[in-house]
């Protein structure tokens, strides 16, 4: 194992692993202090039809998985207004068809969805130099804008109305934030994959939400963990032959249960 742990390609793997956990450990907090982990897998499942229209113009998959993903959050936000279906049928309804639709435009495109079950679970481990690249930028880029909504994103998710009362542009923020779900998802695909990033930002944020004192805590914690998972995901992948991108989410998964037992246990 060690032979392969200090091969260039696993290198590359642990630190495009490692940016994709500094942004998806915040977003993931705001995700669950929002209830928002179904609106996070249907933008996942909008980034698979995404990759799919790439495939089918030959283009960048990522780049396509944002645009679908941001129009799909624009469609989201206007059909939030309405009064006649709840928010998560409506989710379970462009969920679902997104995948399909995605499943089967791939399928035309390739003639079998097999032929790219790198987007559906990840293929961190051929990450080039170029895709290292920009994860790292998209990462950067989504913790700036992170922060300057942060104090804005906490108030909304502690009370929206007082958020309003206070002057906060809620819809502004709220399509914000969307935006950064969306680009989280688009470099996500090779690390865990679409139909996986949801757990990444899910599960250590749902940990660590146990162990902090506050949302600032929360958020340092969350990444640590998702850092942790990546990390122990990535060796597991080395040390057994596993799929990498499962692995690493089940690291996360062995992390919450650890956590469970150990607040048990005290």
């Amino acid at each position: 194992m060690l032979d392969i742990i200090t091969e260039p390609f696993f290198i590359r793997a642990l630190l495009a692993g490692l940016a994709v956990a500094l942004i998806a450990g915040p977003i993931g907090c705001f995700i669950v202090w929002r209830r928002m982990a179904y609106f996070g897998e249907t933008l996942a499942h909008a980034g698979l039809l995404g990759a799919g229209l790439g495939l089918l113009f030959n283009a960048s998959t990522a780049l396509f998985a944002i645009v679908v993903s941001v129009i799909l959050s624009l469609i989201l936000l206007a059909l939030r207004r309405q009064k006649q279906l709840p928010v998560d049928t409506i989710l379970g309804i462009l969920s679902h068809t997104a995948l399909a639709l995605g499943i089967v435009v791939i399928g035309l495109v390739t003639g079998a969805i097999t032929s790219h079950l790198d987007i559906l679970f990840g293929d961190v481990l051929t990450v080039s130099s170029a895709d290292l690249i920009e994860v790292w930028v998209v990462t950067g880029i989504a913790l700036v804008l992170l922060g300057y909504l942060w104090k804005d994103m906490i108030a909304i998710s502690v009370h929206e109305d007082l958020a309003r009362a206070e002057g906060i542009n809620v819809p502004r923020a709220e399509l914000i934030f969307m935006l950064l779900i969306a680009f989280v998802t688009a470099i996500s695909m090779k690390i865990v994959g679409l139909l996986l990033i949801t757990a990444l930002t899910v599960i250590p944020a749902a940990v660590a939400r146990r162990l902090s004192p506050t949302p600032e805590a929360m958020a340092v914690i969350s990444v640590i963990l998702a850092v942790i998972a990546v990390a122990a995901g990535l060796l597991m992948s080395a040390a057994w032959g596993t799929v990498a991108g499962p692995s690493v989410v089940l690291a996360a998964g062995l992390l919450f249960v650890l956590t469970l037992a150990w607040r048990r246990a005290t």
